[in-house]
């Protein structure tokens, strides 16, 4: 290896760890002023919480086991809704770029279904599935379903047209054409509807628990607001915040692995 190489390769290290130091430092800075603040009053620690009070909530509910209850409950419903939402619309993408007639068809409904409000629809998924975890999934996948079969459509369409017209040229049936070249093209945009995916499932997963959930951390927000318990509110939301930030960063190991090699 060359000086100049391993003169890279530790400036490199010196970047990674000065971005992962300021992270932290802006994250315990930021922790240490809220608490400093709530203790001396210059905030209302009954509407703000502090973290000392989200700790002894989480505490709580740790002591009586509940919270693993709630957590498990809304991992499961963001899981299956992302994976539902992830799989179905790329099927559906697939479908509308080997028939592009069908596309052209639903292009307009496709757009009209991404701009409508998807709280709109919540309760009439209701009556449609029940009061209960199904409508939640439901209104999880519905959620993302557009977003995904749009991007992962819009990525299909953008591939080299070059390289599409020459498989073409050699006689390349549709089916060879979307596996050895559309999909290995397309990486990118799927792992990038991933990502979009990941919080668009906590959207609507944590809206679907705010109207029909007796247990999550979406009811223990709503639950929370309630009973004028903020620490409890608050305790749910850092909850959230640490899971998706973990789903995202899932998401970014399997970029790392697939595009940045």
């Amino acid at each position: 290896m060359s000086k100049d190489h391993e003169l890279y390769i530790k400036n490199l290290k010196r970047d990674k760890f000065k971005v992962a130091f300021f992270r932290i430092f802006i994250l315990v800075f930021f922790l240490c002023l809220w608490e400093v603040a709530a203790d001396f009053k210059w905030i209302d620690p009954f509407l703000t919480s502090s973290p000392s009070r989200i700790f002894d909530s989480l505490l709580t509910f740790i002591a009586d086991g509940t919270i693993w209850r709630h957590i498990a409950v809304t991992c499961y419903e963001t899981i299956l809704g992302f994976l539902l939402g992830t799989v179905i619309g790329t099927i559906i993408a697939i479908i509308l770029w080997w028939c592009p007639f069908t596309s052209k068809v639903l292009d307009p409904y496709l757009v009209v279904l991404n701009a409508l409000p998807k709280v709109a629809l919540a309760p009439i998924i209701i009556f449609w599935v029940g009061n209960g975890t199904m409508a939640i999934i439901v209104i999880a996948l519905l959620i993302s379903l557009v977003t995904t079969i749009i991007s992962v459509l819009t990525g299909f369409t953008e591939v080299d047209s070059e390289k599409l017209l020459l498989m073409k040229t050699f006689q390349a049936s549709k089916f060879q054409i979307l596996r050895y070249l559309i999909f290995p093209y397309t990486i990118p945009v799927l792992i990038s509807a991933l990502k979009i995916n990941v919080g668009l499932s906590w959207v609507g997963v944590i809206m679907g628990e705010f109207l029909v959930a007796r247990e999550g951390l979406g009811f223990l927000i709503v639950y929370g607001g309630q009973i004028s318990q903020l620490n409890m509110v608050m305790m749910s939301i850092v909850i959230l915040s640490i899971i998706a930030f973990i789903m995202y960063k899932i998401v970014a190991i399997v970029e790392d692995k697939y595009i940045k090699k």
